[in-house]
């Protein structure tokens, strides 16, 4: 174990990282999830509604709106997990007794994100009311409640979970197998002793690079075909998107994970130093996502590490397009930084590739 730091390194870090991811980072109950209202009527009653939400800590008002429209592609672009509407005319209906109706959009690409604050929204608002509902008022305190909830869970309104795990699924093979098996590529070569007829070549890093990223290429091309093909005969999941829009995120996304393999195995001095590496790897990007656990309800330290992965980025593209039929013009963040850690992880292979074996 002293001559193998490496192994004795990751020994003691798999561990500690899972302590620390499971421990502190992990919750499956969200709050101060980002919300938008679109209120046409600014009232004592709908600003204790709102205020009552604020209150709860479900709920974080990022944006108030007069478009519904621009609404609506908040929720679409994955920018806020609630849109919140009170129509006009609602305070003078509720003083009235007709029961004026709250209408509360949810993004459901991801069920159970949303879920608790859902089932907590009807409590939320009985108890902001009680402190308006005296005197005059005190006859709409009984149930029902004097409003209407209208809870609207879009893209995936029967909360199905296989809508939201088998796209990712998608994402963790990829991830997984791509990055395992290039970080082992040029660990093998060297185990083997056909390093040196590699070396001999007249090649520069970047084609050994290409050389060795573009077969895998092909096989993560094989692997798309099948789980997309499982998703819509075996499990039903919608595709409303463009085919176009989603491969091009499945070719960065390969690219990334195949440069970060590459660079992996400059490291490594054994394929088991590489495959130890790539779970290294693997760990946190299957935890910190956002596909096993809602990426909103994570600290704000967990979620920054999450951003740098690929995979969370990822995630918003295959769940965006294949659920939301989001377009590549609402996906520019998520192509970018796919990009930029490609690109970030190609400069480090290329700079640390071994021209010699020593």
């Amino acid at each position: 174990m002293r001559r193998d730091r490496l192994t004795f390194a990751m020994m003691f870090g798999i561990p500690i990282v899972q302590l620390v991811i499971f421990g502190y980072a992990i919750n499956t109950d969200p709050k101060l999830l980002p919300t938008a209202v679109h209120a046409e009527e600014q009232t004592p009653i709908v600003r204790t509604l709102i205020s009552g939400m604020k209150t709860s800590g479900y709920f974080d008002f990022v944006a108030a709106t007069s478009d519904p429209r621009e609404t609506a592609e908040m929720l679409a672009r994955g920018e806020v997990a609630f849109v919140v509407s009170f129509p006009v005319g609602f305070t003078q209906q509720l003083v009235r007794g007709d029961r004026p109706q709250v209408l509360v959009e949810a993004d459901a690409t991801d069920p159970s994100a949303a879920s608790n604050a859902i089932g907590y929204l009807n409590t939320i608002f009985t108890r902001a009311l009680a402190h308006d509902l005296n005197g005059p008022l005190r006859a709409l305190a009984a149930q029902p409640p004097p409003y209407e909830l209208i809870v609207h869970p879009k893209y995936n309104p029967e909360g199905i979970t296989q809508y939201n795990i088998v796209p990712g699924l998608l994402g963790v093979i990829l991830t997984l197998t791509l990055v395992m098996i290039m970080a082992t590529t040029m660990a093998r070569e060297v185990e083997r002793g056909t390093m040196e007829n590699l070396l001999a070549l007249p090649a520069e890093p970047h084609e050994v690079m290409i050389a060795k990223i573009t077969p895998y290429v092909m096989v993560g091309t094989v692997q798309t075909v099948v789980i997309l093909l499982a998703a819509s005969i075996l499990f039903s999941v919608p595709f409303v998107g463009s085919l176009f829009v989603l491969l091009f995120g499945i070719s960065i996304f390969m690219i990334a994970n195949l440069a970060l393999g590459f660079a992996f195995s400059t490291v490594a001095k054994s394929q088991l130093q590489a495959m130890q590496l790539s779970i290294f790897f693997f760990l946190p990007s299957l935890l910190l996502s956002g596909f096993m656990f809602p990426f909103r309800g994570m600290p704000q330290w967990a979620q920054t590490i999450g951003e740098v992965l690929p995979l969370t980025h990822f995630l918003r593209v295959v769940r965006g397009v294949m659920l939301k039929g989001t377009g590549i013009a609402d996906l520019q963040q998520p192509f970018l930084m796919m990009t930029g850690f490609a690109v970030v992880a190609c400069v480090i292979a290329m700079l640390r590739y071994r021209r010699t074996l020593d």
